[in-house]
């Protein structure tokens, strides 16, 4: 590339200097900056990129100066703290449902947002986290697609899959067509969910989005069901995605132990009875194994006591439980 061209972007070049190889402890001096700018073939002067600098400022980024012998120009913040994009990188590579291969390329681009020093901290936070991952590749693909569905109020239309005794991912319905209404998309489990309306079933259903395959939306708009969807209620009233109509219940626990209830369920709940040492708390759930589950796991501090079809419903998971043993 001919230098006169390159002494055009010089401005371009010197942002990207500052952002790839400075901060607070790593200051460079005007001189230095020179050098670099010289690998790219752009002519600079001291001068020059001190007015550089000045305009970069003016524009708005956050440059810092150091005076003294070993002061010079770093930048002071950035789209994201280091801390920031460490969670970041935490939650993409804890996510199962996003590959490894998948995962690495996103913690490249978000590594791209730190100085080399601190991206070489996300590299190595990268490799140092060993968890099962999805094997769909194309399910952010999916996740967008469902997400231009909702917004254009169409249908979609996918083949939904399930796992086999050789560990494949095959069609449901020997390949056959699921056609829903999709009303949202929820993060349950470390799973995405898509909650939408089946019009032949006339329910609301759910769907692990890594096992749905070959997506595509529909030129047809969604159907309505005859009630409104309470999305509130998919929040911690339901119990791994199992659909149903939610049943008031009350929960008896000592007082030491609301905590538990409070985190699965929200504030959003009735306390009775604090008068005292256990209390009744109020909420709604769907019912099905997986709450039941649930409630045993948290051990028999925790109590539920109505309605009494719920406690029955209790009582037979545990025997059937029982019995398998």
């Amino acid at each position: 590339m001919p230098k006169s061209y390159n002494q055009k972007l010089k401005i371009l070049y010197l942002k990207d200097i500052l952002y790839k190889y400075t901060d607070e402890e790593h200051p460079m001096s005007a001189n230095e900056i020179a050098d670099i700018l010289g690998e790219y073939g752009i002519e600079a002067e001291r001068k020059s990129i001190y007015s550089d600098i000045e305009m970069l400022a003016e524009y708005g980024l956050d440059i810092m100066k150091i005076t003294g012998r070993d002061g010079g120009f770093f930048m002071g913040s950035r789209e994201f703290e280091l801390a920031e994009l460490k969670l970041l990188v935490d939650a993409v590579m804890s996510s199962r449902f996003i590959s490894r291969k998948r995962s690495e390329q996103l913690v490249k681009k978000l590594s791209s947002f730190a100085d080399e020093y601190d991206a070489d901290d996300l590299k190595r936070q990268l490799y140092s986290i060993n968890r099962i991952k999805g094997q769909n590749e194309s399910i952010l693909y999916t996740v967008d697609m469902i997400n231009s569905a909702i917004r254009a109020g169409k249908k979609i239309g996918f083949k939904y899959c399930e796992w086999t005794t050789d560990i494949k991912l095959v069609p449901r319905k020997d390949g056959g067509i699921y056609e829903v209404s999709p009303v949202t998309l929820i993060w349950d489990d470390e799973y995405y969910y898509l909650v939408a309306y089946d019009k032949e079933a006339g329910m609301v259903k759910h769907y692990r989005v890594d096992k749905m395959k070959d997506i595509f939306v529909s030129d047809e708009k969604q159907d309505k069901p005859a009630e409104k969807i309470d999305l509130s209620a998919y929040s911690g009233r339901m119990f791994g995605m199992f659909g149903g109509e939610l049943t008031k219940i009350g929960l008896k626990c000592p007082k030491d132990k609301i905590g538990i209830l409070i985190d699965r369920f929200g504030q959003d709940i009735k306390i009775t009875g604090t008068g005292s040492d256990e209390v009744t708390v109020h909420t709604e759930v769907v019912l099905s194994g997986q709450f039941y589950g649930w409630i045993a796991s948290v051990g028999p501090g925790i109590r539920l006591v109505s309605p009494q079809t719920a406690v029955n419903g209790m009582k037979d998971f545990l025997k059937e439980n029982l019995a398998a043993y």
